[in-house]
């Protein structure tokens, strides 16, 4: 299946960047590249819907003045993009996120080699090295997690490093399953599980002492619920893929299923929460 690629200019680009790609992920956008002062952004042709589009486009028109450009992109072209444009993504010496066609550093501490193709999860966003950098504090040894919305399997991936016993990774998207399954093989994952589709496929007899979500603030809400029952008290929830304008509103969802926030942490206003059930 194709994608279409849009090309969106942006003036001014800040903050209005960061708010765009919020509002196209919850419309099917699953890919973006920053190119200021471009956004590309990706979605599958079937997923397509021109009317959400204009409706997201004329919510933006107060935060800044928007030129588009729209193009087909064929599957097979998509590798030789990321290779053209996909850097390595360093956080300090904890974590290196790279291609295969990058170099090794020997002085990181872990290392996560991913092919991203047309799935969401580089590394370069900022909800992902949120959640790495609240990852970094946690112990995870010998712990049962769940990676809901794992994308190209980088949280997941780094779980299994950290030490996790069992990792359960669902992500809803075709794409993104399938480069998934690629990645961890690409890491020699072999406590890693994953599924295709959303909470559907998460079992109603197991409980998970880590639960990631990095997806967006809609698909949280809906699914807190469902999270809740697979938790005891004491065990973590790390979510990330909202502003932070948006965390009073989902804390006190959660504090309806008995957790508190522990510590949250912001970078250009995307912000990530970690959350501990009573």
């Amino acid at each position: 299946m194709n994608h279409l690629e849009f090309k969106i200019s942006l003036a001014p680009f800040y903050p209005a960047s960061e708010i765009l790609v919020a509002k196209l992920g919850e419309i099917g956008f699953e890919s973006f590249v920053e190119d200021e002062p471009y956004i590309l952004a990706y979605i599958l042709k079937s997923d397509f819907n021109d009317f959400n589009l204009t409706q997201v486009l004329n919510e933006m028109e107060s935060f800044s003045k928007i030129k588009i450009e729209k193009k087909e992109i064929p599957k097979e072209n998509w590798n030789k993009r990321w290779e053209n444009s996909f850097e390595p993504i360093t956080l300090g010496d904890f974590c290196i996120i790279r291609a295969p066609f990058h170099s090794s550093n020997p002085n990181i501490k872990h290392e996560i080699i991913i092919e991203p193709k047309m799935s969401f999860g580089t590394g370069h966003h900022e909800t992902t090295q949120l959640m790495i950098e609240l990852m970094k504090g946690i112990d995870f040894a010998d712990k049962k997690v769940l990676d809901m919305g794992s994308g190209t399997g980088i949280l997941a991936i780094l779980a299994e490093q950290l030490g996790a016993k069992s990792i359960l990774a669902i992500d809803i998207e075709e794409w993104a399953f399938e480069n998934m399954n690629e990645n961890l093989e690409r890491n020699n994952c072999s406590r890693i599980k994953t599924k295709l589709g959303g909470e559907e496929q998460l079992p109603e007899d197991e409980n998970y002492d880590i639960i990631l979500a990095n997806i967006n603030k809609n698909i949280l809400k809906s699914q807190f619920e469902t999270y809740a029952k697979l938790q005891l008290a004491n065990q973590r929830m790390l979510i990330s893929g909202f502003f932070q304008t948006d965390l009073k509103e989902l804390s006190n969802r959660l504090q309806d299923y008995n957790y508190a926030l522990e510590i949250s942490i912001v970078e250009n206003l995307w912000t990530s929460a970690l959350f501990v059930k009573g």
